[in-house]
């Protein structure tokens, strides 16, 4: 005959879980003895292997009681069930691990695959990380905002970065992140994509530039995150308004006219993840 604490022992449970499904009615509770101990003989090992067993297996309890008292074929059945349940969640998790693959791996999270190649060409052609983070988290509302056009926009994106200078843009942006307002780069820089602008506008049209058709308060949205993300933005989109233009989700043609500035033209955003301008 057995303790309580040689049956735990000997099936590989603690105190606690015997006292815990004897509480449950799994186990019963044998007679003590003359000293007041629980005494377990072989029976008593087996039925508790048969307990933890099922249990190990993510039976839950109130099944084991089931299970314990059924015939051969009840069992095959019920065993049968549970093995579904239990390949239900194998799949489950499965569909969870994926989720958190694509969290772990951050540009495929909220962004369509086309956005994530996109994004992998700038870093390979050498593109500050931190400009391409900029990139994709302005893709990331455009892509709630719009879905039905990432495909069109991205494609004209491909077709953007073909260009030496643009390239060369984005190369020296990335540069300017560690420069002060007050550095004279980033008038060079201003000189640049103002001259990249026009061409654009020149050889392909405005409205090949931008039909984005954003909302302006969507438009400031935009705005707010790059000069959070990319400091230099603002001094540079202030450089950019005296060369003509203004804006930067939304650029803008300034017009200026005798009673002052006219109707303006909008045009690229100079940098993030959005469709349009010189990134």
């Amino acid at each position: 005959m057995l303790t309580i604490g040689e049956l735990a022992s000997y099936t590989g449970v603690t105190v606690r879980t015997v006292r815990h499904y004897h509480a449950k009615g799994l186990l019963p509770e044998p007679e003590r003895d003359h000293s007041g101990y629980r005494r377990y003989d072989a029976g008593a090992v087996i039925e508790l292997i048969r307990i933890r067993t099922l249990a190990e297996a993510g039976v839950p309890l109130a099944r084991v009681r089931e299970l314990l008292k059924a015939d051969a074929e009840e069992f095959a059945e019920a065993v049968a069930d549970i093995d579904e349940r239990l390949v239900g969640e194998i799949r489950e998790r499965q569909r969870h691990r994926e989720r958190i693959a694509r969290l772990a791996s951050g540009d495929s999270l909220a962004l369509p695959p086309e956005v994530v190649e996109f994004l992998d060409r700038l870093r390979g052609l050498g593109v500050d990380e931190r400009i391409v983070r900029v990139e994709r988290d302005g893709w990331i509302p455009l892509v709630a905002h719009s879905p039905e056009r990432i495909p069109e926009w991205v494609a004209r994106k491909r077709e953007q970065i073909t260009d030496p200078q643009l390239i060369d843009f984005y190369l020296s942006l990335g540069q300017a992140l560690d420069r002060s307002d007050g550095d004279p780069r980033l008038v060079e820089l201003a000189d640049r994509l103002a001259a990249y602008i026009a061409r654009m506008a020149e050889d392909q049209g405005e409205d090949y530039i931008d039909d984005a058709e954003i909302e302006p308060p969507f438009a400031r949205l935009m705005d707010a995150l790059v000069f959070e993300s990319v400091p230099p933005a603002r001094r540079l989109i202030a450089l950019l308004k005296e060369r003509g233009w203004t804006g930067w989700t939304k650029l803008e043609r300034v017009r200026p006219t005798v009673g002052g500035p006219g109707p303006n033209k909008r045009s690229p955003g100079p940098c993030r993840g959005r469709p349009r301008g010189a990134g």
